[in-house]
């Protein structure tokens, strides 16, 4: 991969963080109709079209409060090659890229005013 040409293009997953993962499944599946994907503990990931909500009682829990508990995911097809590009781009991680559930790693950055950002897929 040539890193000097490196650009996120693709916003995978919209991380909403929640106070109680039971409760928020059942509003935004049996309420508002999304389709559970998968759940692993603290987490629930749900089709909504062209990105996945994935619900996070962890990222609620890192979060000062809950509303505005939220993390823009880019799929990337390499975390740890997304990650130098990124690095070389003058990007500062929060931490280095770690393996999250099977085969996903992410890294995690902010933006210019905050927001949590992230890079996710395989290694």
């Amino acid at each position: 991969m040539d890193t000097s040409l490196f650009k996120l293009n693709q916003i995978g997953i919209v991380m909403l963080g929640v106070g109680n993962l039971d409760r928020s499944i059942e509003f935004y599946r049996d309420q508002l109709g999304l389709a559970l994907k998968y759940q692993i503990p603290g987490f629930a990931f749900l089709d909504a079209g062209g990105v996945t909500l994935c619900l996070s009682e962890p990222l609620a829990k890192a979060s000062s409060q809950t509303v505005g508990a939220i993390e823009i995911v880019f799929s990337v097809e390499h975390v740890r090659a997304a990650h130098t590009a990124l690095q070389n781009n003058r990007i500062s991680f929060v931490n280095e890229p770690r393996n999250v559930t099977g085969s996903s790693w992410a890294a995690n950055f902010m933006d210019v005013d905050g927001h949590r950002l992230s890079i996710f897929g395989p290694e």
